[in-house]
């Protein structure tokens, strides 16, 4: 899968992609990236990629030229890219959207900053994602959520090809709580059931304590959930402890 990043900082980005599963996966060329300064598509002398706002107020605004020329030379290059803005105006970025994401060959991210993005921008892309209700100072952050979020999605990226089924949100869930060693520590043990050996009174135990874990933590997630017979069990068993 390719991701390409269009920014007008750089350096941003060159850390957190050179680090960990991202550049393993680069390394075994399961994921490649493109990085794309918009400066570079700007034609004054001092690379201009901003401008006063029509209509007066506060702060500079990315103008739309160098941003669509930048756009039209990743379509050049690598044709067939699906470009998606970085702004607070977009749909909400959760775990179904990082999977459709990880669905396409080609994805075109741009990060906007300053006090925005000049709205024509706006049709000239496929898609606008926003990553939660808060102001970041531009786009950079929000595109490593995206490419980390749907970049464990690529098959292979993870090595163990059960690990992205197992984890939060994948059914709408939290994840159950893990453990590892020591089994005592502070007064605190590992739960007996994952000591068992027995897999399916583990996997009951894991599936349990994801749905309590969700009821407690996030019960707006099960507004949306779907239980099924075993399911609406171990709720009920659930709703009873807590009684």
């Amino acid at each position: 899968m390719i991701f390409t990043v269009l920014t007008l900082f750089p350096a941003m980005l060159e850390s957190f992609l050179g680090e960990s599963l991202i550049k393993k996966a680069q390394e075994n060329g399961l994921l490649q990236f493109n990085v794309i300064n918009i400066r570079d598509f700007a034609t004054d002398i001092h690379r201009t990629c901003d401008d006063a706002p029509f209509g007066g107020g506060a702060g500079m605004v990315m103008k739309v030229e160098p941003i669509h020329r930048a756009m039209e030379h990743v379509r050049k290059e690598q044709p067939g890219a699906r470009f998606v803005l970085l702004t607070p105006h977009g749909r909400i970025f959760d775990q179904q959207a990082a999977s459709g994401f990880a669905r396409v060959p080609h994805l075109a991210l741009i990060c906007g900053r300053y006090e925005g993005v000049d709205e024509r921008v706006s049709a000239l892309v496929e898609d606008e994602v926003s990553i939660g209700d808060y102001v970041l100072s531009g786009g950079e952050a929000a595109a490593l959520v995206v490419i980390d979020a749907v970049a464990r999605l690529v098959p292979g990226v993870l090595g163990n090809e059960e690990s992205p089924s197992d984890e939060s949100f994948h059914e709408g869930l939290l994840e159950y709580p893990q453990y590892t060693r020591p089994r005592q520590y502070m007064g605190m043990a590992v739960p007996e059931a994952l000591l068992s050996g027995n897999h399916e009174e583990i996997k009951r135990w894991r599936r349990k304590e994801s749905l309590r874990r969700t009821v407690l933590r996030r019960p707006d997630l099960m507004e949306r959930f779907r239980p099924d017979k075993e399911d609406s069990m171990l709720l009920r068993s659930i709703m009873e402890e807590m009684d």
